[in-house]
């Protein structure tokens, strides 16, 4: 043996000498081919690091693999990620998995090696090299590469989707990127608001889930129509009426995570459109209480509709009149439906507000806002689904008296779910005194509701009392009224003539200061 030994090294010397590097390679290749022109099966080779950047199909591969290889691999090894509330299985090194996917059978390989220790590397490189291995038959190579890679991209995401806890985002620093190159911060999102604990009316609730149902199966849809797969979705009505609890239940429901955009911190349309940019597509965009948090109302009441400032447009002096930002309503409508909101596919975007009528039209109109959705006071259905949640009472299990008693108040007296939850919650220890409390209550609140029209159509007689007494006034007393509001007039335009040349004379000042600051530097 040691003598075939070396007669065979002596032998490749020669051969090396002999033989050009290149005719080597030739026959390396032509024996490569034709061994492969006998095969029935072709590789695929997918590794963990593809260059510097991490291999996004890799990582889509062990989580589709690991929710089979509980059952069908032999060495498994075991993973819990951030923020997941499972473990996931994995296949070990150099262990096989068979899967099948229409009819096409496939083999799966998971190799480790040692990679080779680098000279030099601006990116620090694991030292093991990891990858997957794919064997099919080469007729099956369309099917491969065609649609089940696809497949398995898609139930990775669903896995992981299903693994991992909901998370809840932020734009605590405007729009501007921190660090990492994000301008999101996020924690863990763990409202445990359901559609089937939502006080409710059942019917709009079915509805509602319904329409979020198939807005996620509708990829096909929203693509042969050549619209962009986003729904908008308007919530409004009194403060308590569950509108923060729908949210947690839309994506409770649809394992989506939420983007809570505070607009007093965004300062201009551009910081907006970056936020925009760096959401996940699956999610849900809120932006709560938009009567109230920036200026956006009717643009034909004087105006309004865009916060700028009579400061002119020099770097730091970027804000509106208040000190607040500069986001136009042309801004915010390209957010929700211009060409920026198609940056990401299956998305949700989801107002809030106490007063719809202070909003524009033009944020209310089908295609931003598809959906309307307005939270009432507690009726008598939603009023039994609090009895459920808080005291435990199916509807057999109360008194019939008390339930016509409720039903006969709740509707006059126009209370909350978190005004009756609050009575609820107080007195959960003992029911029946909650219950009493609460129709004490219901009865109160109604009875000052039937006394406000009285009070109105009182205050509607005075005021028609005072009005006729005006009417009667002799005509001298009229003449002198009206000569004195002409003079408070003349006195108001001069006013406002100086105030105005005031004004003037210091924005040129304060323009020829920061010119003189300029020229100095």
């Amino acid at each position: 043996m040691a003598s075939m030994m070396g007669v065979w090294a002596f032998c490749q010397t020669i051969l090396h000498t002999i033989i050009p590097p290149e005719f080597r390679f030739a026959f390396l290749k032509f024996f490569h081919k034709f061994f492969n022109f006998f095969t029935s099966y072709c590789y695929y080779d997918i590794t963990e690091i593809d260059g510097v950047n991490t291999n996004e199909l890799y990582n889509a591969v062990q989580l589709y693999l690991s929710s089979s290889a509980a059952t069908s691999a032999t060495r498994l090894s075991l993973n819990r990620g951030l923020n997941s509330s499972s473990i996931t299985f994995g296949l070990s090194n150099n262990d096989r998995l068979v899967d099948s996917y229409n009819g096409v059978k496939v083999v799966w390989e998971h190799v480790i090696t040692q990679r080779q220790t680098q000279s030099f590397s601006w990116r620090p490189l694991p030292e093991e090299k990891r990858g997957f291995i794919l064997r099919a038959k080469k007729k099956d190579k369309t099917v491969v590469l065609v649609s089940y890679l696809d497949f398995i991209t898609e139930m990775a995401k669903d896995l992981r989707r299903k693994h991992q806890d909901r998370l809840l985002y932020t734009n605590s620093h405007g729009g501007s990127l921190d660090s990492r190159g994000q301008p999101w911060e996020s924690v863990p999102f763990k409202h445990p608001s359901t559609f089937e604990t939502l006080a409710m009316d059942p019917l709009k609730k079915a509805e509602i889930m319904a329409d979020l149902l198939d807005f996620t199966h509708g990829e096909s849809f929203y693509q042969r129509t050549g619209r962009a797969w986003k729904r908008g979705y308007l919530l409004h009505g009194p403060p308590g009426t569950g509108k923060s609890s729908m949210i947690a239940a839309m994506a409770n429901y649809l394992g989506y995570d939420i983007y809570d955009v505070e607009l007093t911190e965004v300062h201009t349309n551009s910081e907006l459109r970056k936020l925009l940019m760096k959401t996940s597509s699956k999610s849900i965009i809120v932006i709560e209480d938009i009567d109230c948090s920036i200026k956006l109302t009717n643009r034909n009441k004087n105006g309004v509709g865009k916060i700028n400032s009579n400061v002119p447009s020099l770097p730091g002096f970027n804000r509106g009149e208040d000190g607040g930002n500069t986001i136009t309503l042309s801004g915010l409508l390209n957010f929700t439906d211009g060409l920026w909101s198609c940056c990401g596919n299956e998305r949700i975007f989801v107002f809030t507000t106490n007063h719809v009528e202070k909003l524009d039209p033009a944020l209310l109109r089908s295609g931003r806002m598809d959906m309307h959705i307005h939270m009432s006071y507690c009726s008598f259905s939603a009023l039994k689904i609090l009895f459920k949640n808080y005291l435990g009472f199916e509807d057999d299990q109360l008194d019939g008296v008390v339930l016509k008693e409720l039903e006969g108040v709740i509707d006059d007296a126009e209370m909350t779910p978190a005004d009756i939850s609050e009575v609820l919650i107080k007195n959960r220890h003992d029911k029946d005194n909650a219950v009493r409390e609460l129709l004490e209550a219901l009865k109160t609140k109604a009875e000052r509701n039937r006394m406000k029209p009285r009070e109105r159509n009182t205050n509607e007689d005075e005021d028609k009392e005072h009005e006729k007494r005006a009417l009667d006034c002799p005509k001298q007393d009229c003449d002198l009224l009206q000569e004195s509001c002409n003079k408070c007039e003349e006195k108001d335009d001069e006013n406002k003539t100086f105030c105005k040349t005031v004004g003037c004379l210091l924005r040129l000042v304060y323009l020829r200061v920061v010119c003189l600051v300029i020229f100095v530097l």
